[in-house]
């Protein structure tokens, strides 16, 4: 198993120490779960991107789909257990053919609903009425952009992207995304372009407030910060350019207690595609799904048991527990 091989090889290459070694020096091992506050589903990756840092791999060329089957049964899990949030991601989950009906019958159910969007695929063809569905059904709209320069997020991305991306920030705007008083919620998620941690989050939000309205008319709510995960694409980055062990070797130095004991794992349960359960997103990609007894599909879905579930952690586990910490809404200590 692919996590399996990162966490036992590359500690043992690098002079690790093993994030459960950590755990136990801070009496929270084992980690375990809290509660269940979200559902964060993986829709599919399928996108319209192939972004270098993607922990998903995601791209046009991927065939993972959740199907509508699938997508009744996390629809039949939040309305038994009344869950009350509800986590949409992908790939660019606008790109699933059932992503409208979902969304649809998720509002139905009264959970909160947070969409994660690339913002570029709002400028494409058959897409470009997404944010007044978006606004319709009042979901608040997560948008990855890497920096507010043009340069820096084209590096990222790819060429043209920031450009499409502003183009989708100030469509948002015009319906009253990220504009106070309206209640519909336009938040921004940041990630280094590189093998380092996230700045402070407070300063780093200030910073793209005032660049973007400044150089662009551009609003949003909040910047969330991520940690760059050493999964996916970004792994193959830190391997090929000999950042692995040094990259982790950072996260470890920077763990922090109070993020490791606020990790978004505890609060969460990840659906992928074809209705596995996971810890959490970063775990998917790594093929550890949720395990210690805990039921590991919608099918078998216990709420006893998940709630009550030990988390299944790895060498991985640092990025998320470095600095002031790394969740889905940013920094957590």
């Amino acid at each position: 198993m692919e996590g399996m091989i990162l966490s036992e090889d590359t500690t043992r290459r690098g002079g690790l120490k093993p994030f459960e070694v950590s755990l136990k020096e801070t009496n929270l091992y084992p980690l375990r779960a809290t509660g269940v506050v979200v559902l964060q589903v993986n829709v599919g990756r399928v996108c319209n991107q192939s972004c270098r840092h993607c922990h998903v791999e995601a791209g046009p060329q991927r065939k993972e789909i959740m199907s509508r089957e699938v997508m009744e049964m996390c629809l039949d899990v939040v309305r038994r257990l009344n869950l009350p949030m509800v986590d949409i991601t992908g790939g660019a989950p606008e790109m699933n053919p059932h992503y409208r009906w979902f969304v649809e019958e998720l509002n139905s159910t009264g959970a909160q609903i947070k969409t994660r969007t690339n913002l570029t695929i709002l400028t494409e063809a058959g897409y470009e009425d997404m944010p007044e569905f978006f606004a319709r059904n009042r979901i608040e709209v997560i948008g990855s952009l890497p920096y507010y320069l043009e340069s820096t997020t084209d590096r990222q991305r790819g060429e043209g992207i920031f450009k499409k991306s502003i183009d989708a920030l100030r469509r948002l705007n015009s319906i009253g995304y990220g504009i106070d008083g309206t209640g519909l919620v336009l938040n921004l998620v940041y990630n280094p372009c590189g093998a380092y941690l996230p700045p402070s989050q407070g300063s780093i939000e200030a910073d793209f407030k005032r660049e973007l309205k400044r150089r662009y008319g551009v609003s949003f709510n909040n910047l969330f910060t991520l940690t760059n995960m050493p999964v996916g694409r970004f792994l193959n980055f830190l391997r090929g350019s000999n950042n692995l062990i040094p990259y982790l070797r950072r996260l470890q130095e920077s763990f922090n207690p109070v993020a490791a004991e606020n990790v978004m794992c505890r609060e969460m349960v990840s659906v992928a595609w074809d209705g596995s359960l996971y810890d959490c997103d970063f775990n998917q990609m790594l093929g550890l799904k949720c395990n210690h007894g805990a039921p590991n599909h919608l099918r078998d879905f216990d709420y006893e048991r998940i709630v009550n579930r030990k988390i299944v952690t790895g060498i991985h586990c640092y990025g998320c527990t470095a600095g002031s910490g790394s969740s889905c809404t940013g920094a957590v200590a």
